[in-house]
């Protein structure tokens, strides 16, 4: 079991470090194959320098040549993506046909999470991803069907009716495609959870935001949030399907 989960574990960060260069490149016309190179100065990183983890750690967060900052989101998506497919592994084991499923999930969750949070929309790509993936868990894996397919819907009308009466102001079109999906993966017991884990963790994330932004020593360490500042729901709803999945959680359980 701890080979599986150290090896799970470096996988998922060789697949968050691909994922980072998924988030940098999509959408702006740059192919993703090449090598890697600074943002600041232009230099082509050497493989020493790409190293998941170590080497942002190694290099305190800054470029070789130039010195400039390196994102914190290059370690961030590599671990947190090292430490899901090690979730997965530990919660799943032995079903390897259910872990490989779950290990494609949480890479495009992990895609989703991070270019919402930094761009504030899903891409298209990554939700239709996603709900492929939602149509063969139901279609081999369970749950059922019929089940399946009314909660997804559900989910869906719900929030297209709080984008589409807020003028988007509320949520985003891509939301209400997200919790599809999730309807689709969940079913109706996991689902709902799900979602009131997510309106729960964005309530509480979100105003930790907003009293980290009204600390003074804090604001260069993070960006400064208000009652009025937009907040990415999508890793809310993520987050809360996978405190579900990996520790079958059910909010009906205390009802």
């Amino acid at each position: 079991m701890l080979l599986g989960l150290i090896v799970s574990f470096l996988l998922g960060a060789i697949i968050g470090s691909f994922l980072n260069v998924l988030i940098l490149r999509y959408n702006t016309g740059r192919s993703l194959g090449g090598r890697s190179g600074c943002l600041s100065c232009g230099k082509k990183l050497r493989w020493s320098e790409l190293v998941p983890i170590v080497s942002f750690l190694w290099q305190k967060g800054k470029c070789v040549g130039c010195r400039s900052r390196v994102s914190w989101q290059y370690p961030i998506v590599e671990s947190s993506t090292g430490f899901l497919f090690a979730l997965i592994f530990w919660s799943l084991a032995p079903t390897i046909s259910l872990i490989i499923f779950y290990w494609l999930v949480a890479g495009a969750s992990v895609f989703i999470i991070a270019y919402d949070w930094k761009h504030q929309i899903i891409p298209d790509r990554a939700n239709y991803f996603l709900f492929g993936l939602a149509v063969l868990r139901v279609l081999f894996f369970g749950p059922s069907l019929i089940e399946s397919v009314l909660t997804g819907l559900a989910f869906f009308l719900i929030f297209w009716a709080l984008w589409y009466f807020s003028d988007g102001r509320w949520l985003g079109f891509g939301d209400a495609k997200l919790v599809l999906s999730l309807g689709l993966l969940l079913g109706a017991s996991a689902g709902v959870t799900a979602l009131c884990l997510a309106f729960w963790l964005g309530a509480i994330i979100g105003l930790t935001l907003i009293a980290f932004g009204r600390v003074s020593k804090l604001l260069k360490l993070f960006k400064r949030y208000t009652m009025k500042s937009e907040v990415p729901f999508a890793p809310f709803l993520l987050l809360g399907a996978w405190l579900t999945i990996l520790f079958q959680l059910n909010v009906f359980f205390f009802f």
